[in-house]
């Protein structure tokens, strides 16, 4: 098997210590926003607690900014970076987070089609078949799940733009849940 494989495999690329950080932040950034919200919501309905709500949002937003800060500083850093997440960001849907998160991913790791990307981030169908049984289609979830979830946000705001509306549209129209059509 390794045998007849061997000539496809690709060395395995250590991220460099801008790409590990860039991780990191994005993945840390995403943290701070759930917490902003889960707080949010919990305090929501609460009486006396609108000031003290009101400063700690302020300082999440805060701590988000400076993350994008230093994200925009590595980012700027590397002219061929800045350039490719620059053309990823004329897609519709695709903001400055998740450019760079696209790019920061695909510049270490050699993919040699779209369809192998789509299998790298774990947006591709899983088969639940067993015999003459014929089960659903679900997504695999393999990969990096922020990268996953970053892509659904930037598809769920393009589905809404003039580009990408009747894509949708037309998905929807075969039957499909609006989440089948968007991760589509």
């Amino acid at each position: 098997m390794i045998e007849r494989e061997h000539a496809s495999l690709y060395m395995w690329i250590p991220p460099s210590p801008e790409q590990r950080e860039i991780d990191q932040l994005i993945k840390r950034r995403s943290k701070l926003v759930s917490l902003r919200e889960a707080l949010g919501m919990s305090l929501k309905d609460m009486d006396g607690f609108n000031s003290e709500l009101k400063a700690t949002r302020k300082r999440f937003n805060q701590l988000i900014a400076h993350i994008d800060q230093r994200i925009k500083a590595l980012v700027d850093s590397n002219p061929d970076r800045k350039e490719h997440i620059t053309q990823l960001r004329t897609i519709n849907g695709v903001g400055a987070l998740v450019s760079v998160a696209l790019v920061n991913t695909l510049e270490r790791i050699p993919l040699k089609c779209a369809d192998s990307f789509v299998a790298f981030t774990g947006l591709d169908p899983r088969a639940d078949d067993s015999g003459q049984h014929r089960g659903r289609r679900r997504i695999s979830k393999r990969g990096p799940s922020e990268l996953r979830r970053l892509l659904y946000l930037a598809a769920m705001a393009a589905k809404k733009t003039e580009t990408w509306k009747p894509l949708f549209d037309h998905y929807r129209g075969k039957g499909l849940s609006g989440t089948e059509a968007v991760v589509i």
